[in-house]
């Protein structure tokens, strides 16, 4: 894992840019902290910067920018390519040798081989690269097929900037060159992170998964002829791998045979974690004590020759806390286990590094407990595996039932009647709700667990029932800020979203899985997941997103990932074969964060600051009225209005950084 950057700038002198190149590559020291490299082209103002996370090939051998055999490639890459010690045997058949053992060494001979389109169809791993073709004079950007690793790139005026990380383009940006995007601020109120293609800035964005850019020299300057959406003629990212046409192919090609599906899933999760415990350096685990995080280590342990090291995060606050349930998985699999249990002094403690750890606005609160157990793991070993990815590809988000369910039952009532019942449930607040329903539990003759957080539950239900249809009711539960417009005094609305194209389905559940497929697992998780790891020079590794893992997902219907209202299915019966059900089965929290608590404690002074810079951060674009009625209703428990504060503070506290 690493960090590129570079420029293209015709228009400074060559020391200016080398200059410029290594002050880019000093930002993104985080990521690289084991050695650094700056190459600039003889024949054009181009320089490529690469900052080192020493993970595969230790050794001299492995370091960037590095050249092909040849000399007519230049790379600068980020990542790993899982399957380059099979893609190095087929291409030492070809007539191919290797000085080292680096899977940056192997892309650079497999391009030569194959060239860019061809060699990155074979590619099995998380990526983004910057390659020069000194041939063609043509500078190529990449992005793997899911979107683990972060690419941005843009123009300002005449010159053309990438990096990993938008820090390193702000600074060399010119002075007064970054505006930010309405739009794209707009889309951030309401979701709290911002999609690919855009970023917070105009004229910067965001490479999207699946795709890479081809920039001759000829066309360099031609921003008015660009689009960065994928496919747009005349010039605009290609795309080489899509969700659409895997879940188009997956629908088509369904496992008709259980045991068969189970057994394939099966091997090749095997596979695919073997593969990620590939390095030369320690690897550890994440465990939550959820079924994919339990899965990808009770694998991982069957593989590796010694005991893993495994992590989590507990909670102070009972509700949140599920630590005790990855302890008893850990103890049951003989990891290692380590456990750190933040209270709200330590999320007070992160909240000052949040802006400069994601660059641009980024609301999803789990950001502070990742950053932290990523802190705790880095003191260990340099590499972890996750098991973000299993919610999405195999249906484990509560939403999906939940609102199928409740729109099954409700639909058939009147919407007049359905906004009035909707009205009539959010009078009282989720504290109230709360104690209500606990004094019902306890008079009842029920002897289940008792719901958690049913008071905020309750909140979203009296949203959601009010809606036309049930993709807006979807819609509305992902959203923080349902009119963002209420808040910006510009009368910019969001039109950067075009019209999703859904796979061939009607099936809800899977057509809400594609769509978090392609906004918010790219847009939220997985930049949670690398900026948090990076902050502090850990590589993540996400076994359940190989490529391959997502195309075999798609062939498994429905019912093999939802049935009897218990969701993921096929991994469940996958994880019986290495896990008791008895630590499995249970109601799904989720990484959920008592932010609306902290809001009212800890975190209240900081919040309160930062909500007086309302009217000139960010040049003032905010209108305080409504955010100040939601903050009253809050911190008076009237309402829980967490993750809409949440969304403006880390606005707030982005712009106040930028000032």
């Amino acid at each position: 894992m690493c960090g590129i950057a570079g420029i293209l700038d015709s228009g400074i002198s060559s020391e200016s840019l080398e200059a410029k190149g290594r002050l880019m590559m000093d930002k993104l020291v985080h990521r690289g902290p084991d050695a650094g490299g700056l190459w600039r082209s003889e024949t054009c103002n181009l320089v490529l910067t690469h900052r080192r996370l020493s993970i595969q090939d230790l050794s001299e051998s492995g370091h960037q920018p590095m050249h092909s055999a040849s000399r007519r490639y230049c790379v600068v890459f980020n990542g790993e390519i899982y399957n380059f010690r099979e893609l190095a045997a087929a291409l030492k058949q070809h007539g191919h040798s290797f000085s080292g053992h680096s899977d940056t060494e192997v892309l650079l001979a497999a391009i030569e081989e194959w060239g860019v389109a061809k060699a990155v169809e074979q590619f099995i791993g998380m990526f983004a690269f910057a390659l020069w073709d000194s041939e063609d004079k043509t500078l190529h950007l990449c992005r793997d097929r899911i979107g683990e690793k972060p690419l941005y790139y843009g123009w300002l005026y005449k010159a053309f900037y990438f990096a990993s990380e938008l820090k390193a383009i702000e600074a060399v940006a010119p002075k007064g060159g970054l505006d930010i995007d309405q739009s794209a601020l707009t889309g951030y109120l309401r979701y709290g992170y911002i999609s690919a293609p855009h970023s917070i800035y105009s004229r910067i964005f965001k490479l999207p998964p699946g795709a890479f850019l081809s920039l001759p020299m000829r066309n360099m300057q031609d921003v008015a002829q660009y689009s960065p959406w994928p496919d747009t003629p005349p010039f605009s990212p290609q795309t080489y791998w899509s969700v659409l046409n895997s879940a188009n192919h997956g629908l088509s090609n369904t496992f008709l045979d259980e045991r068969e599906a189970l057994e394939e899933l099966d091997q090749l999760l095997r596979r695919t974690v073997k593969r990620q415990m590939i390095a030369d350096v320690k690897v550890g685990m994440f465990l939550s004590g959820g079924i994919d995080s339990s899965l990808v280590t009770a694998i991982a342990q069957q593989v590796a020759s010694s005991n893993v090291q495994t992590y989590t995060i507990g909670f102070s606050e009972k509700d949140f806390d599920e630590s005790r349930y990855a302890e008893d998985i850990a103890r049951h699999l003989g990891t290692e286990h380590m456990t750190m249990h933040i209270t709200p002094k330590d999320a007070l403690q992160v909240v000052p590094q949040i802006s400069s750890i994601y660059d641009e606005p980024f609301s999803d609160s789990s950001q502070i407990p990742a950053y932290l157990v990523s802190k705790l793991a880095r003191e260990h070993v340099s590499v972890c595996l996750s098991g973000d990815g299993g919610d999405e590809l195999f249906a484990g988000y509560n939403r999906y039932l939940w609102s199928e369910n409740i729109w099954n039952k409700l639909s058939v009532v009147p919407r007049p009647i359905r906004k009035l019942l909707g009205k009539v449930l959010s009078i009282p607040s989720p504290g109230k709700w709360d104690n209500l329903y606990r004094i019902a539990h306890t008079l009842s003759a029920d002897r289940t667990v008792p719901q958690k957080l049913a008071g905020l539950k309750l909140q979203k239900l009296a949203g959601f029932i009010q809606q036309d249809d049930i993709e807006h009711g979807y819609d509305y539960l992902l959203s923080y800020w349902h009119d963002p417009k209420q808040l910006l005094k510009s009368s910019s609305v969001c039109t950067d979203n075009k019209k999703v194209i859904f796979p061939d389905t009607n099936d809800f559940i899977s057509r809400v899985m594609y769509l978090d497929q392609v906004a918010y697992l790219p847009g939220d998780n997985l930049a949670k997941v690398d900026r948090a790891s990076m902050a502090v020079s850990l590589e993540t590794r996400l076994p359940l997103l190989s490529h391959e893992i997502v195309d075999l997902s798609w062939r498994l219907p429905v019912s093999m990932k939802v049935r009897n209202n218990t969701s993921k299915w096929a991994l469940r019966q996958v994880l019986y074969d290495y896990i008791p059900r008895e630590l499995i089965d249970r109601t799904k929290m989720g990484f959920s964060v008592p932010i609306d608590q902290w809001l009212r404690g800890e975190l209240k002074v900081w919040a309160q600051d930062m909500l007086g810079t309302i009217n000139s951060s960010g040049k003032g674009v905010l209108i305080e009225k409504p955010v100040r009625q939601a903050w009253n209703e809050h911190i008076k428990g009237l309402r829980d209005h967490s993750h809409r504060l949440w969304t403006v503070l880390m606005f707030l506290s982005w712009a106040q950084s930028r000032n």
